[in-house]
């Protein structure tokens, strides 16, 4: 692959939201997992804010029958708009929610056939470029007055590297046989390291690191062609991760330790965590929200 091809800018990313959020029902029997919201924002509009700071510019949500909300949150609301202005209500809060026309575009998956299949329906929109991946569920927080947040640090190492990267997680060696994991390369900085292997949730004794993946990639447009001819995988579903695993060796393929914390909001606890977590920095309501924790922790 030419080094052009290695360094186009990343325009895009992928949101796969198709998911039932089974784990939330019956909460998300009418309302996409998606829309819950962490505070007072929507799981997704994290992700999203994440990706504008990083610089993409086109969305593309690969959706499912009955995630219509997650489209109408991104559009204008008329009525809601109107009727604030005549109460002399500022907009601003609804600022984040804007997307510019043409710059958020649904694909369907029909039929749940795992995170490979799911990318692989945003193909014809992805074209020839790279791009990038969100999984909503993991939300990733850049440390207060770090190097930003997840995707705005793989951008940058994407600048110095080019390629796939991949962002990791370190985490406790009883932990790794819930995930996926990196085989570790050589080491380009404290935060750079060479992909040689992927691995989805191995056996701790077999696991070839303690580095995670988890929820953010840049990819070449290549996968799409790997992903073609995948064959079914853990779960009998078509896994990225292999298609993933088939291209080391052929493209760069670097991780990216995040400098952060990630939330599992695929989780009621992870979800609980992250709020709270989020709500104790935030000045409006910190102080309410430590003393409430207090008098509840108090009670046993």
């Amino acid at each position: 692959m030419s080094s052009d091809t290695s360094r186009k800018p990343i325009r895009k990313a992928v949101f796969p939201v198709a998911g039932l959020g089974t784990r939330f029902l019956p909460a998300t029997k009418a309302i996409p997992k998606e829309m819950l919201p962490v505070i007072d924002r929507p799981l997704i509009q994290y992700a999203v804010d994440e990706a504008r700071e990083a610089g993409i510019e086109q969305l593309i949500f690969v959706t499912g029958r009955g995630k219509t909300a997650i489209v109408e949150h991104f559009d204008t609301a008329y009525e809601l708009e109107h009727t604030m202005s005549d109460r002399g209500k500022a907009l601003e809060v609804l600022e984040p929610t804007r997307i510019l026309p043409g710059n958020l575009v649904t694909v369907r998956q029909q039929v749940p056939m795992g995170l490979g299949h799911a990318i692989w329906c945003a193909r014809a929109v992805v074209g020839n470029e790279p791009f990038a991946i969100f999984l909503p569920d993991e939300m990733m927080v850049g440390d207060p007055g770090g190097k930003g947040g997840c995707m705005k640090q793989m951008v940058d190492a994407y600048n110095e590297v080019g390629g796939n990267l991949i962002s990791v997680l370190e985490v406790p060696q009883e932990e790794v046989s819930s995930y996926g994991v990196i085989a570790p390369g050589n080491r380009v900085s404290d935060s750079l390291t060479e992909v040689t292997g992927l691995v989805e949730k191995p056996k701790r004794e077999d696991a070839p690191s303690n580095l995670i993946i988890s929820g953010r990639y840049i990819l070449q447009p290549e996968v799409m062609r790997t992903l073609e001819s995948q064959e079914k995988g853990a779960g009998g579903e078509i896994q990225l991760t292999d298609a993933m695993a088939r291209m080391i060796g052929q493209q760069p393929f670097h991780a990216v330790k995040f400098d952060g914390r990630r939330f599992d909001c695929g989780s009621k606890t992870g979800f609980v965590e992250a709020t709270l977590a989020l709500a104790l920095e935030r000045p409006d309501m910190a102080d309410d929200v430590r003393a409430t924790m207090k008098r509840l922790l108090a009670k046993g």
